[in-house]
């Protein structure tokens, strides 16, 4: 047993104090599906930043990231940095759009903007995504977490996060969620500020800022931001992708389409709290690599005695946190894991219920019965999540936040087209966008089957092509036209987007930057290009287009201000460290 008793009282303190939190907001004995499934749309910022933060964190980012840190450094830390950057953008151009129109989850933003097929189609996507690659893996690390430093059975663990989630999250819906997730998002951030000192102080004899200079003279070349070609681990992190390419569609897709994050956002009391509350997020992002990275990096300097990369974090804890503090860092893992599973289950009980069910087998269904429904597929989720997590230990998985990066990489690239055009372009059809639905996943899939490409690449091509897709199938579809004059100012938002992804994707194949055949350069660029085209000249319009002022746009002083912070911390860091 690695916990002392101090640190186990500390440690089951903290869960039953959570549970019971989660039990007593949970108390209400009759809820309609506006309180169940979106808190009753009454959330203020610092609920919404707290809860963002909470929901994001989970094992994959403690563990799975201070894995990657170990055994690449502290490049990948560029998914949180990005992050922050993404989160400015989202709540910039596509959260006041959702909130302007009423939106509860994204599948229902699909039926409103195409039809109930795209609707379903997606909705279906996401459930099989959220239960069998996020919620097992949670539950996989989780488990992997207390085994080792317990000597607990890995099915053990699991079970006992089925039982700490399930008590907040089945019965108390997104309130009980959310209002939970601030607390343990306060814990999990100071539990790992603690890791990160503890580690730096080692390689320090003491003294945190020495370690921190021992840790960069030992290996600076793991203080590199932007991997080169040679790299062992450029395929993860493959180079200046992070900064351009198909990064932002894994980003753009996680914060502005990812049902469990935006739905935070979509239940706060208006949109000015919900986008204080994502650039409040945004700012805490910045602080993640010291968080999720800097502590494995350090075990590697200790020559942490670890069989894979993902049991760095566990290293740390078990040997250089003490006595008493270990149980309050070790409640901030188990806190990072439960709120993200609460999270999905809820967003899992969301989809099923309101995209799924209801739409398709009772469309009748009182406000009474749907919550019951989103009860019973709450705790379904987590059965069969639980179920399948031991069956990760069978395959190779010595990263698992990279496993989950890849298999999410098969579903965000047609979602994010579906929003992209769906907001953005008047003549996006739902023929477009359902075909875009069936093939995104057979498309990645093939990639990934056929060829090497890292997944970012893949990404990118998969984006690319289905944005072509749906501009194409759009154009051939005459069915609901009433235009009169192309669409240039929404279109600008659309042009962005191509010249942060797809431009500099064929650029860097022509100069030799990436290598691969000049033909993929050429055919990655007329494809953009089609797709700007009639971006930019076609007069169709959609009678379920969205109309879009550029007041919908204008944002309050204090988030500009957060804004320019993050873009600053930002430019700081490449600049020092690329």
């Amino acid at each position: 047993m690695l916990l002392s008793k101090i640190d186990l009282i500390i440690l089951f303190a903290y869960l039953l104090g959570i549970m019971g939190y989660g039990i007593w907001m949970s108390r209400a004995k009759e809820k309609n599906v506006s309180d169940y499934f979106m808190a009753s749309k009454s959330l203020p910022w610092w609920i919404v930043g707290g809860s963002l933060i909470a929901s994001n964190i989970s094992a994959e980012q403690i563990l799975g990231t201070n894995g990657s840190g170990y055994a690449i450094g502290l490049a990948i830390g560029g998914y949180e940095l990005m992050s922050a950057l993404t989160l400015v953008l989202v709540a910039k151009f596509l959260l006041p759009v959702f909130i302007d129109k009423n939106i509860y989850s994204i599948p229902q933003f699909l039926e409103k903007r195409f039809d109930n097929r795209v609707r379903i189609c997606f909705s279906f996507i996401l459930v099989v995504l959220y239960v069998f690659v996020n919620i097992t893996s949670i539950f996989y690390l989780g488990g992997l977490a207390i085994a080792n430093l317990t000597g607990l059975p890995l099915l053990i663990g699991v079970l006992g996060l089925v039982i700490y989630s399930a008590s907040f999250s089945i019965f108390g819906g997104l309130k009980a969620v959310v209002w939970t997730d601030v607390i343990q998002a306060v814990v999990l951030l100071l539990g790992g500020l603690i890791a990160a000192g503890v580690a730096l102080s080692a390689l320090g004899k003491g003294n945190v800022i020495s370690g921190a200079i021992n840790l960069y003279d030992f290996a600076p070349e793991r203080f590199d931001m932007i991997l080169d070609k040679e790299h062992p681990f450029y395929n993860n992190v493959p180079g200046i992708s992070v900064l351009v390419g198909g990064m932002w569609i894994a980003n753009l897709y996680y914060w502005g389409g990812n049902q469990f994050i935006i739905q935070r956002a979509l239940a706060a009391k208006n949109i000015k709290e919900a986008q204080k509350g994502i650039a409040s997020a945004a700012l805490v992002k910045l602080l993640m690599p010291l968080i999720a990275v800097v502590p494995g990096m350090a075990a590697f300097a200790l020559n942490a005695n670890v069989g894979m990369p993902d049991e760095a974090f566990p290293w740390v804890l078990s040997e250089l946190v003490p006595v008493g503090i270990k149980g309050l860092v070790f409640a901030a893992l188990v806190a990072a894991i439960g709120s993200s599973i609460s999270s999905l289950v809820n967003s899992v009980s969301t989809i099923t219920t309101l995209d799924l069910y209801k739409p398709i087998f009772n469309r009748s269904a009182t406000e009474k019965h749907l919550v019951k429904v989103g009860k019973l597929t709450a705790a379904g989720a987590l059965v069969i999540g639980m179920l399948t997590a031991p069956l990760l230990n069978k395959i190779e998985l010595s990263q698992a936040f990279l496993f989950i990066q890849e298999f999410t990489g098969f579903v965000s690239p047609g979602i994010f087209v579906a929003i992209l055009f769906g907001l953005f372009w008047k003549p996006t059809s739902a023929k477009g966008a359902f075909w875009c639905a069936l093939l995104c996943v057979p498309l990645s899939v093939g990639l990934f089957l056929m060829t090497e490409l890292p997944f970012f690449y893949r990404m990118t091509i998969s984006f690319v092509t289905l944005s072509t897709l749906i501009v194409v199938l759009s154009q051939m579809d005459k069915i609901d036209i009433d235009g009169k004059k192309p669409h240039t100012l929404p279109g600008f938002i659309i042009l962005a987007t191509m010249i942060l992804i797809a431009i500099p994707f064929s650029l860097r194949i022509f100069m030799g930057d990436i290598m691969l055949s000049k033909w993929l350069g050429v055919l990655i660029l007329v494809m953009t290009l089609v797709c700007l085209y009639f971006v930019f000249t076609s007069k169709q319009s959609s009678k379920k287009a969205i109309s879009i002022g550029s007041s919908l746009f204008q944002t309050e002083k204090s988030f500009n201000i957060m804004a320019l912070i993050v873009l600053t911390v930002l430019i700081s860091i490449y600049t020092f460290l690329g």
